[in-house]
């Protein structure tokens, strides 16, 4: 497997990035190359810093680098030699099967759809995120920020290919998705989730109906599906309240001896909480329906994180989903427009 890792693409600089690639060339003896997109002496300086000279990473050399402030759009226009498009560009050359990137997300986003296009019968790709439940397991939020303003038939190819990678990738045999509303009646939520409540009861993907907010972490569904704009909002507001919630835990544990005794006890519990909620173990978030397989990750990611989302592109890679995206599109496409 050949992975590009945009290596400037980071809250803090490379640094980070090169201890998880580090980590992830130690784990997973299925890569066999790791192109390395950036800034040559800073990523050399890096590598030596790490101890790290796998003979598996290549360093391509770009001069630009995409700010977290920069519009995606006009990033890719004018920074043509930036870390992010590069590493795109080595899967739209073949070089490279897969992207990791945690630099800023609208790029990601308009490099790959520009440069590897989308997938036969997709219109806009979506962002999937894994998202806890209360159970242990897991759902999929789709989308998590690409496309903030989709249309009806946009929101149903968001199902379509969330729900595929979740039987392919995820493993899941018969998932179900849900869509994200005010309300579990069918005639609750505002002219988009309405037009799109229509459409996914048409075409033939496994849909349960309208989910609440309440719903989310109950494991109702497999799939969660809304537009780019809630779905982040839902996405960092989630990973925000879990970190207040263990802060708060854990000043009001700290605050008499017997409650410290307690916490002391309980420990093994709220390390597997803590485990099940930290983002760090999910990695990255793939961008589906595009021409490869690309990974986005957070800005702000820990090695362990980086290392994960590696892990999230060695998977999608082994795993395939495209073409099942593109076969389970023309199905449902053509199973709505089959006459009521």
């Amino acid at each position: 497997m050949k992975i590009a890792l945009d290596a400037m693409g980071h809250d803090d600089g490379p640094a980070k990035l090169i201890e998880g690639a580090a980590l992830a060339l130690r784990e997973f003896s299925e890569i066999t190359r790791l192109f390395l997109t950036g800034d040559t002496p800073r990523l050399e300086a890096e590598l030596q810093r790490v101890g790290c000279s796998d003979g598996r990473i290549q360093i391509i050399h770009t001069t630009q680098v995409v700010e977290m402030h920069d519009s995606g759009l006009d990033a890719v226009r004018r920074k043509k030699d930036s870390s992010v498009s590069r590493a795109v560009d080595l899967v739209k050359s073949g070089e490279a099967e897969a992207v990791v990137s945690a630099g800023n997300t609208g790029a990601m986003v308009s490099a790959s759809t520009i440069k590897l296009r989308t997938l036969p019968g997709i219109e806009r790709p979506a962002i999937a995120t894994h998202m806890p439940t209360e159970g242990g397991g897991n759902f999929i939020l789709c989308d998590a920020g690409a496309n903030p303003d989709p249309t009806p038939q946009q929101m149903e190819d968001h199902a379509i290919m969330a729900l595929a990678y979740c039987r392919h990738v995820v493993g899941k045999k018969n998932p179900t998705a849900g869509l994200l509303s005010n309300g579990e009646e069918e005639f609750k939520g505002n002219e988009l989730t309405l037009a799109a409540h229509a459409l996914l009861r048409k075409c033939g993907v496994n849909f349960h109906g309208n989910v609440e907010g309440h719903d989310l972490f109950a494991g109702a569904v497999d799939v969660v599906v809304t537009d780019g704009f809630t779905g982040n909002v839902v996405l960092k507001t989630s990973e925000a309240l879990a970190k207040s919630i263990f802060r708060l835990l854990k000043g009001e544990l700290m605050k008499t001896p017997i409650r410290k005794a307690g916490a002391l006890l309980c420990k093994p519990a709220f390390r597997a909480v803590h485990h099940v909620t930290n983002a760090d173990n999910y990695g990255g978030m793939p961008l589906l329906g595009v021409n490869g397989v690309c990974i986005i990750a957070h800005g702000g990611s820990s090695p362990i994180a980086v290392k994960n989302a590696i892990r999230m592109a060695v998977q999608s890679i082994r795993h395939q989903v495209n073409p099942h995206i593109i076969e389970e599109a023309r199905r449902c496409h053509e199973s709505a427009a089959q006459p009521a």
